[in-house]
């Protein structure tokens, strides 16, 4: 999407970690470990994608990443396309056309795919979370709170509402991030709604609130580890001056439920997800990288999607990617990092 001024771990992720271990395309080949923060470092990036094309569709417009049941990545693009990649090279493999119910283009932002590898997509249109299956053909839709339905039917704004996904629990619980604020809440205090599987389907359950560090810094991306904690990127653009791009810790214990009330102001007795700060992507070294546009550091980009694909030396192994807007002056960019949580 333009920007303005502003796991459940799955066998197959493990098995995946495998093939993303290995080095792929990539500005940097080297696997040296390169300090973003205490907890964080980059391995290194690429940019083989970038203002490609696949059987006739543009390879960018990225905004979540999943990894698949064979162990190959699944990429969605915010234009209703979702592609296989190949884990190690990129290389897609595949690529299918996503609509709604009526044939629509949906604004696809966010993805988890289930272990039977029914695909789960978030459209921030309405918004909506639709099952998919591997063809693209529509199984179900999921319920959505009615204040969290873009105005004038909720108090969510078009093209700020759910942007991350992610399955904990197993694959028992659902989780997606709103990108901002709704009407009538502080702005920078975004909720995560979640959903519960009951007898095969998913009915809505609690929901939370989470503080990003700015009002002009949305969640673009939340994904689950295996000890129910999250990793949640903060995301945020400024003219003239670049991309804020920042990876948090939160943990959900002990955070209210938000689901019943009506209007979250910072007011006492409403608990927030507990954050902590993991590092912030501009501490990155560059690694040669290169941009089109002012950047605080030239690795930057929109980074859009996040997917957690194992774990190495102790360290869990990430990979972003960023949303080029099909804009010349924006870049398709693979993150390989590797994070003390």
């Amino acid at each position: 999407m333009q920007l303005r001024t502003v796991l459940a771990t799955t066998t197959a992720a493990v098995a995946a970690a495998a093939c993303l271990a290995a080095t792929g395309p990539a500005q940097a080949a080297s696997r040296v470990n390169h300090a973003c923060s205490p907890s964080v470092s980059l391995d290194r990036f690429s940019d083989a994608l970038d203002k490609t094309t696949y059987d006739g569709t543009f390879v960018g417009n990225l905004s979540a990443l999943a990894v698949d049941g064979d162990g190959s990545l699944a990429a969605l693009s915010d234009r209703s396309s979702l592609f296989s990649l190949d884990a190690r090279t990129l290389a897609p493999k595949a690529v299918v056309p996503l609509a709604d119910e009526k044939g629509a283009a949906l604004d696809s932002e966010g993805l988890a795919i289930e272990a039977d590898g029914t695909r789960l997509i978030t459209s921030e249109t309405e918004p909506s979370i639709r099952r998919y299956g591997t063809d693209g053909t529509i199984l179900d839709r999921l319920p959505v709170p009615a204040s969290l339905q873009v105005a004038p039917a909720g108090r969510a704004t078009s093209n700020q509402t759910f942007e991350g996904l992610t399955l904990m629990n197993g694959g028992r619980t659902l989780l997606a991030s709103m990108e901002y604020a709704l009407s009538g809440d502080t702005a920078g205090i975004v909720r995560f709604q979640t959903w519960r599987r009951h007898h095969g389907r998913f009915e809505l359950a609690a929901q939370y609130a989470y503080r990003t560090d700015a009002a002009f810094l949305g969640v673009p991306e939340v994904q689950a580890l295996p000890d129910g904690r999250l990793l949640v990127l903060e995301r945020g653009f400024t003219p003239g001056v670049g991309n804020t791009v920042r990876l948090y810790l939160a943990d959900l214990r002990h955070a209210t439920d938000t689901s019943g009330v009506e209007n979250l102001t910072g007011q006492s007795g409403v608990r927030l997800i507990k954050k902590t700060p993991l590092t912030d992507i501009a501490s990155c070294p560059t690694l040669g990288a290169t941009a089109k546009q002012p950047q605080p550091n030239p690795l930057l980009d929109n980074i859009e999607g996040m997917v957690v694909t194992g774990v190495h030396k102790g360290r869990i192994e990430v990979l972003l990617v960023s949303d080029d807007n099909q804009n010349a002056v924006q870049t398709t960019r693979f993150y390989y990092l590797r994070v003390r949580a």
